[in-house]
């Protein structure tokens, strides 16, 4: 789903399960980020790509590094706003920042993602294709002027 422009440009709601808790009953630490992966999926599946079509092409994704921040927990059954934004786009590579919120808009988690494109038969970088670098830059000009429309506001 696409939020308004209050937020970022694309946005997942997800439901906390009990298989995503801890013992403590709050979302163990990693699975903040399995979440992230679902919202750079669906983004992905927006733009109107597939990924198990990329893959059948030679083409996937593979995470190159991760920094999170944690803010607050997210518990059972809670609904979760995951958004991505396209922060930089290089030839083999994006760059996303993403946002884990409760749906009453409290910050639980954050953190940057670098994701390489490779060959899926040899795991070597390759560029990513024309198309869907097009329609991730279209997304980077999203997020760029609500960013700035944000700025105005303030």
């Amino acid at each position: 789903m696409r939020a308004d422009n209050s937020g970022p440009p694309f946005a997942l709601r997800a439901r906390v399960y009990f298989e995503d808790t801890d013992a403590g009953g709050i979302v163990y630490y990693v699975n903040y980020l399995k979440f992230m992966e679902r919202a750079r999926t669906e983004l992905v599946r927006s733009l109107g790509f597939d990924q198990s079509v990329l893959q059948v092409e030679n083409i996937i994704f593979v995470v190159h590094s991760v920094a999170a921040r944690y803010h607050a927990p997210a518990r059972l059954d809670d609904e979760l706003v995951v958004g991505v934004e396209v922060l930089e786009l290089r030839r083999a590579s994006i760059r996303f920042r993403q946002q884990i919120t409760h749906v009453d808009g409290k910050l639980l988690c954050e953190g940057e993602v670098l994701v390489a494109c490779v060959s899926a038969d040899q795991y070597k970088p390759r560029a990513i294709p024309a198309a869907l670098s097009d329609a991730f830059r279209a997304a980077q000009a999203i997020s760029s002027q609500i960013e700035g429309d944000a700025t105005r506001a303030s």
